[in-house]
C-alpha cells in the first residue's frame, strides 16, 4: 500500500528515517564534544568572566562568527576537499556528517554560551569566595545550575541539525532529506513530499518532547 501512493517501498521509508537518526545522533555528539566547550570557553573568558581573556574570547567569538555566518549549503559543498580526505568520499551519510559538525558546533556553543550566562552571578561569586578553583567551579556550580537550561539548548541544537540533514540530501547524505529529494521532488511525487514533511515533524515532536520532559526532571530536583 506504501508503494502504491509514495512510489517507495516501506522499507526505503525505514532506512531513510534510520539514516537521519544515524545522523543526528553522531552529529550532535561529535558536535557537542566541541560546541561544550568552546560555550563553557565564550562564558568564562567574556568580560566579568572568572577566566576574563579578552584576546581569546575575541578569537573565539569572531571565528565561530565567522562559520555561523556561512549557510548550511555552501558550508556542505565548500567542505567538500576536506570530507574526502577525512572519510573517503563526497557523497553518502558518513561524508555528510563532517560538514554537519561543522555546522552545529559554533551553533551549540552559542547555545550554551547563552544557558550558561542564565546563572545568578551571586552564584559563583560565592564559589570563588569559598576558594573554589575555577575547574570546580564551572564543573560544582556553573553546569549543575544551568542543567535544565543546556538540555533545551542540546534540544534546539538537534532540531536545527535535523533540518541540515534532509539539506544533506543535496549530496545524497541518504536520510529523509535525500528521499524526499531524489523521489519525491525531482520526479514531481508530491505525497511523497508530504510523507516526508510528516516523518521531519514527528521526529521535531520527539525530540522537542523529550528534551522538555528531561529540562523539568532536572529543574524539579532543584
Amino acid at each position: 500500500m506504501i508503494e502504491q501512493y509514495l512510489g517507495i517501498t516501506g522499507g526505503q521509508l525505514a532506512a531513510a528515517a534510520g539514516q537521519t537518526v544515524y545522523m543526528l545522533f553522531w552529529g550532535l555528539l561529535l558536535g557537542s564534544l566541541f560546541g561544550i566547550p568552546l560555550g563553557i570557553l565564550l562564558t568564562i573568558t567574556r568580560k566579568g568572566g572568572i577566566l576574563q581573556n579578552k584576546a581569546v574570547y575575541a578569537l573565539l567569538n569572531y571565528t565561530i562568527n565567522i562559520v555561523r555566518s556561512v549557510p548550511y549549503i555552501i558550508l556542505l559543498v565548500a567542505l567538500m576537499p576536506l570530507t574526502k580526505a577525512i572519510v573517503g568520499t563526497r557523497i553518502g551519510t558518513k561524508a555528510a556528517l563532517v560538514s554537519l559538525v561543522f555546522y552545529v558546533t559554533p551553533f551549540l556553543a552559542r547555545l550554551i554560551e547563552g544557558s550558561l550566562l542564565e546563572v545568578d552571578k551571586g552564584i559563583i561569586e560565592a564559589a570563588e569566595a569559598m576558594g573554589a578553583a575555577p575547574v570546580q567551579v564551572i564543573r560544582h556550580f556553573l553546569i549543575p545550575e544551568a542543567m535544565g537550561s543546556l538540555i533545551l539548548s542540546l534540544t534546539t541544537g538537534m532540531i536545527g541539525l535535523l533540518g541540515s540533514t534532509a539539506m544533506a540530501g543535496a549530496i545524497g547524505g541518504g536520510g529523509v532529506g535525500n528521499l524526499a529529494l531524489t523521489y519525491g521532488y525531482q520526479q514531481f511525487n508530491t505525497p511523497l513530499m508530504i510523507a516526508t514533511v510528516i516523518v521531519l515533524i514527528v521526529f521535531v515532536q520527539l525530540i522537542q518532547g523529550l528534551g522538555n520532559y528531561l529540562s523539568k526532571r532536572v529543574r524539579t530536583r532543584k
